[in-house]
């Protein structure tokens, strides 16, 4: 079963009295890429977390956010005094050489640059985050896990249906390709009867033959089919595994299917043929386009 990169999921939990909310979303890339967003105090998580991504998750580009509130009414950031009055000194002796009366906003003076610190934990306090984190982490990429596979299975139906019009076209491109040699041979000989017939000249039965035998080898498609029916088999094969990323296979399969179709119209002037054979490439086309959605 192939799963999507798309995906949403979201755990939250309330602990000594710290509320945590997990929310991961996942979109389209060719690699695993995580983007972390973390409280100051929770920066050594970090590494726990991406390892935690990088076991579950294979490819996409992945947006963690954790949010944490105290719900105890303790605070969770501190006010560095120090560095406060020094900003507030510097002011006053700027408002002193002045002369102007002026009011300092303490407020303000808050949002300047290292005045508010967060409360870093202590060991224990880091340990009980730490365990609190990773398991609604891990429940959170479960639920995005089960996201991406609900996802895929719609992706799944449009691929076969894509697969099935590129079949339906083969096997039409096949019955009409048993023909073509002959239609040449009937073709050629009537444009040969009616140039000699002005000619007063003939030409032998074998050298039409000979002409015939020429264009039927060139025009020959069939090792070309053979090899998309066998494409077509694989893309099925990989869409019903095990679970595993194939994202990347079946792109490679896509491009393998166009290269086959790109043949065979090349080869073919018969205007069936290479009718089935547009729409076979706009299939093709398609494929490519939903593919790139395969984790």
């Amino acid at each position: 079963m192939i799963s999507s990169m798309t995906g949403f999921g979201q755990a939250s939990a309330d602990s000594d009295g710290v509320a945590y909310s997990v929310e991961i979303r996942s979109v389209n890339n060719r690699y695993l890429k995580t983007q972390l967003r973390l409280p100051d105090f929770a920066a050594f998580m970090e590494s726990d977390i991406e390892k935690l991504h990088r076991d579950k998750l294979q490819r996409g580009t992945i947006s963690y956010t954790l949010r944490v509130k105290n719900i105890s009414g303790q605070a969770m950031f501190d006010i560095d005094e120090f560095t406060l009055k020094t900003y507030v000194q510097r002011l006053e002796n700027l408002l002193a050489k002045d002369g102007n009366a002026c009011r300092i906003d303490l407020a303000s003076l808050l949002s300047l640059p290292g005045i508010v610190q967060p409360v870093l934990p202590d060991e224990e306090a880091m340990n009980k985050m730490r365990l609190t984190v990773l398991e609604l982490s891990d429940k959170a990429i479960d639920q995005l896990l089960q996201s991406r596979k609900e996802e895929g299975r719609q992706l799944k139906e449009d691929l076969l249906k894509n697969c099935s019009v590129i079949e339906t076209h083969l096997a039409v491109i096949g019955q009409h390709a048993a023909g073509v040699v002959r239609e040449y041979y009937e073709k050629l000989r009537k444009r040969v009867d009616d140039l000699l017939a002005h000619a007063q000249q003939t030409i032998t039965e074998e050298q039409l033959l000979r002409e015939t035998a020429i264009y039927a080898d060139r025009c020959d498609i069939a090792e070309e089919i053979s090899r998309l029916e066998g494409h077509i088999r694989q893309f099925h094969a990989s869409c019903e595994g095990n679970g595993e990323a194939v994202g990347r296979r079946l792109d490679f399969i896509t491009q393998e299917m166009l290269r086959e179709a790109n043949t065979i119209g090349s080869k073919s002037a018969n205007a069936e043929i290479i009718r089935r054979v547009i729409e076979i490439k706009c299939a093709v086309d398609r494929l490519k386009e939903q593919v790139q959605n395969v984790e």
